[in-house]
């Protein structure tokens, strides 16, 4: 079976409704609140640069394998542990359990918490690993990224001269496509693959033999791993040969054929409608419903922005599209807060800023921090992932299930994270330290998405490679011979707790009041000797014997120092943008 193929059994002549035949479900499709959706979180953070996860020949391979890991699974409902996995693909317990992890930070559900895995969520989590992302286009500015970046680079070697932005969003590269243009791709795999999809959720018709294939409502329950409707309604529900089952009876199976051409023609409307969209937008019809416009802070009397500077946040609206992602973007020189009453839906992005301080204190379960340089950017509980990528000079500190960093320079991650942080892909002179600020609803926040801060694996990074084959951005020549570059600890004397001012009012009993992660010993010790060395020097200017001339001289040139500390530093900025209106 080459990529792509149709199954044979798919399209056996059993008489299923054709493609261009009208059909039910086709046709509320086309309703505009029946809107068939790819899941963005398989694709977004879901994607694993390990060579023998990934499978290009459709269902040659992956389908013995699914059978053999399905001889090997706990009974009923067919589950699979870390051992079974690695020695079902042979690949090691440390590389079995971090795809176990990460298929259940992507699952539409909750996983199973003792670390196992249903073997046909486990089988389409495999088979998306063999999905490209969509190559970026053409930036609109190039003047625009030349007065962010300089023209070479700072690092020397066999790399690019190119920072990472630069490559990303130079002429001679791409730029970051749109939400639709993402989603777009992602319906047209989906569409190509489907069959060899289908096949792998299949099972032989009952007395029929192997050229039969039929999808229980179970089996078939399990494409939601993937897909999903516009209004948040079950593929069961919406498809009719499942929508009217009698509760009380099992459901009969459907024909393999029948749910391929009803998924196919639900995806064919859906990149019609995208289709549209874009053809509105190139012809300047912007409306509220393009995903990609910008629309009016929901809360915005809790989000500062220096006037300077287009507020740049968004949550895209649609009547036929109940959104779930919130962006903070192309944010310059300013300071944003965002708090639980500015977001939309489960997820979030941070993208192109630079040279500013983004506050995102909200749980959420998806984070996305791309394309970022010069920039600080605190997310305060995320339950299932975050992923940073493309960002350079950028400190994340990040309250988090796990964290994927890609193709970054020079970044520093303060991190409290339950799972070790993975790295991929081409990074530079990373440092690691352990998360140090805190927020007075953090403890609530961490609580609400799971995240367990008596646990933190911030000093363990797991390096998977340097090229990363579902980036579809070139990479240099010879680069796959170089060994990844890992992250280092930052020295406990150059470790800092950044301090977050208190924009949510009188604190309560349960308010959060300190780092709710423990630090290591050798980095408390830091904070108590400068704590110490700070209090020696305040006992001994207030002791130092000066009259009143030169106490005001004294003072004089410590506001001097400090003055000038805050405009170096640029924290000169945060001090006007974050003040109250």
């Amino acid at each position: 079976m080459v990529e792509g193929q149709v199954e044979p059994s798919i399209d056996a002549s059993s008489s299923p409704p054709s493609v261009d035949a009208p059909a039910p479900a086709a046709t509320s499709a086309r309703s505009p609140q029946l809107l068939l959706r790819p899941r963005r979180e398989p694709f977004e953070h879901g994607l694993l640069p390990i060579p023998k996860l990934i499978f290009s020949d459709g269902t040659q391979t992956l389908a013995a394998l699914a059978d053999k890991l399905l001889h090997r699974s706990i009974s009923s409902p067919h589950r699979v542990d870390v051992p079974a996995l690695a020695d079902a693909f042979q690949i090691s317990l440390d590389h079995a359990r971090l795809a176990l992890d990460t298929l259940a930070s992507v699952l539409p559900f909750e996983p199973d918490p003792d670390g196992v895995a249903n073997v046909h969520d486990i089988v389409l989590f495999l088979y998306v690993q063999s999905y490209k992302r969509l190559v970026p286009r053409p930036h609109k500015d190039s003047a625009a990224i030349a007065d962010v970046w300089p023209s070479t680079s700072a690092f020397d070697g066999y790399l690019s001269a190119l920072s990472p932005l630069q490559l990303v969003r130079s002429n001679s590269r791409r730029f970051m496509p749109s939400q639709v243009d993402e989603e777009a791709h992602q319906l047209s795999y989906l569409q190509k693959h489907m069959a060899n999809i289908i096949t792998l959720l299949a099972e032989p018709a009952e007395g029929e033999g192997d050229e039969s294939l039929v999808l229980t409502v179970e089996r078939f329950e399990h494409l939601g791993f993937l897909l999903h409707f516009s209004e948040g309604i079950p593929l069961t529900q919406a498809a009719p040969f499942f929508a009217n089952s009698d509760p009380d009876m099992p459901a009969v199976p459907v024909s393999a054929a029948q749910v391929h051409d009803w998924v196919v023609q639900n995806i064919v409307v859906s990149l019609e409608h995208n289709a549209e969209k874009v053809l509105a937008k190139d012809n300047n019809m912007h409306n509220a419903a393009d995903l990609d416009v910008p629309m009016t802070d929901i809360c915005s009397s809790h989000t500062r922005v220096q006037s300077s500077s287009p507020p740049g946040t968004s949550v895209p609206a649609n009547s036929t599209y109940v959104t779930s992602v919130t962006f903070v973007e192309g944010i310059s020189k300013a300071s944003v807060v965002k708090q639980p009453c500015d977001i939309k839906g489960p997820s979030l992005k941070v993208l192109n800023c630079h040279d500013s301080v983004i506050y995102i204190l909200a749980p959420l379960s998806y984070a996305t921090i791309y394309g970022c340089s010069d920039a600080t950017v605190v997310l305060g509980a995320i339950g299932k992932a975050v992923k940073v990528e493309h960002c350079e000079r950028v400190q994340v500190i990040a309250a988090a299930k796990r964290i994927c960093i890609a193709n970054c320079r020079e970044c520093l991650f303060c991190l409290g994270v339950n799972q070790q942080p993975l790295i991929v892909g081409d990074n530079h002179k990373l440092q690691v330290a352990p998360f140090n600020t805190y927020y007075s609803q953090l403890e609530d926040h961490l609580s609400q998405v799971g995240v367990d801060s008596s646990i933190n694996r911030w000093d363990e990074p797991l390096v998977l490679g340097m090229v990363d084959p579902h980036d579809s951005l070139s990479h240099p020549a010879g680069v796959s011979d170089v060994q990844a570059e890992s992250a280092t600890c930052i020295d406990p004397d150059q470790f800092t707790n950044f301090l977050i001012p208190n924009w949510f009012g009188a604190d309560s009993p349960q308010s959060t009041k300190y780092n709710p992660f423990p630090l290591p010993e050798i980095y408390r010790a830091s904070q108590k000797k400068k704590h110490s060395n700070l209090t020696d020097v305040q006992e001994a200017i207030r002791d130092v014997q000066l009259d009143e001339n030169r106490k005001r001289e004294l003072a004089s040139a410590l506001h001097v120092h400090f003055r000038d500390w805050l405009y170096a530093s640029g924290n000169i900025r945060q001090l006007y943008c974050l003040q109250s209106d």
